[in-house]
């Protein structure tokens, strides 16, 4: 049975579209019974409220960009990049466990990729390089993977004497050549490894993973 997946698309999405998206979310993921209570020793990683008042915050500046001028516009777009990250997170989050349940994938608020496609064995990502974006931000470019419809991301802070913690997902991403991992503790060290989303199988074998140290 090909492995169901998690619809993106945010990046292309109306900003209407993006708070409808965290909307449901919010009405979804962190009340449906399907999702509620989470299996001991996991949690969301992003929680109802900071979901909320990322929205509540990108609806507010939407309505000033209305009646605004070119500052207020790009105060709206990083309220909308703000978002746009929390619902990235969270459809990772959802692409791990939703146990292959169209009905629980669908409870989360977020939609599924039709499987209309053809399926084929992903091969495994390489990830070219990582870059610094802003504070606490790492930036993957992967080279490109035929047949993929996303790519997922972890990461793992690399502790005292090297030893690197649990892998935690940075979520979901359309576009290789730029897979913004977010979150991370300024001056800490992690490591990141990519895989693809799609195929036959549903995701590819993790990537080589790549160290770098955070701004």
């Amino acid at each position: 049975m090909p492995q169901l997946r998690v619809l993106l698309g945010f990046s292309n999405a109306a900003d209407h579209e993006i708070a409808e998206r965290a909307d449901e979310v919010a009405g979804g993921l962190y009340v449906s019974e399907l999702w509620n209570p989470l299996p001991v020793g996991v949690t969301f990683p992003v929680t109802l409220v900071a979901l909320e008042a990322a929205r509540d915050a990108f609806t507010e500046a939407m309505a000033k960009a209305d009646m605004g001028g070119p500052a207020d516009t790009a105060e709206k777009n990083n309220k909308r990049a703000d978002v746009i990250a929390l619902l990235r997170k969270l459809a990772g989050f959802v692409q791990e466990h939703h146990g292959n349940d169209l009905a629980k994938l669908l409870a989360s608020g977020f939609e599924a990729v039709s499987n209309n496609r053809a399926q084929t064995q992903l091969e495994k990502p390489n990830i070219r390089d990582l870059r610094h974006g802003t504070s606490g931000q790492l930036i993957a470019r992967v080279e490109p993977v035929r047949n993929v419809r996303n790519f997922e991301a972890q990461y793992a802070l690399i502790g005292p004497g090297g030893t690197p913690g649990p892998w935690q997902t940075a979520g979901l991403f359309g576009d290789s050549r730029g897979i913004p991992i977010d979150g991370l503790t300024p001056g800490a060290e992690y490591l990141i490894r990519i895989r693809a989303v799609g195929g036959l199988t549903g995701y590819s074998d993790w990537s080589a993973s790549r160290s770098a140290r955070t701004m």
